[in-house]
């Protein structure tokens, strides 16, 4: 089994694609032609981002903290970057932060998180310096990574 793809609804796939392809190192891997639109695929590496057409409101809730807490509810997607001080310098006012960067260095020295809003209101995680523990334990068993 591998990851596929998250979906996401777009009032504007145009302004969502450049959002995820300037910012995040996405780029247009597939358009499939549906009724009067398209669906649009973007790809980073392994990552796969499905853009569909959603005109009117959005059903996100104003993107609050690091996203919705309701159960069925996405609550933020997220990256990995070197620096997210850079990043938001390099977005300005692109960028509309919804939480953060807080500092995480009690946990894990060097993690460092903001939450953003995309275009149609999703939160996105972006962090800095997070790694895996060495070994995590279950109640079933011991996972070694």
């Amino acid at each position: 089994m591998r990851w596929a793809h998250v979906g996401l609804n777009c009032r504007d796939q145009r302004a969502t694609e450049e959002f995820y392809t300037r910012w995040f190192g996405f780029h247009r891997a597939r358009a499939v032609p549906v009724g009067d639109g398209e669906i649009l695929f973007l790809r980073n590496g392994d990552a796969h981002l499905e853009l569909f057409p959603a005109p009117g409101e959005s059903a996100a809730p104003s993107a609050l903290a690091d996203g919705p807490a309701q159960p069925g509810a996405v609550r933020h997607i997220a990256f990995q970057t070197d620096s997210v001080d850079e990043l938001l310098a390099a977005m300005g006012e692109i960028a509309h932060v919804t939480l953060g960067p807080l500092d995480f260095d009690e946990v894990l020295d060097g993690w460092r998180t903001v939450w953003l809003r995309d275009p149609d209101g999703v939160v996105v995680e972006v962090s800095q310096g997070y790694r895996d523990q060495e070994a995590v334990e279950t109640a079933e068993r011991k996972i070694n990574v």
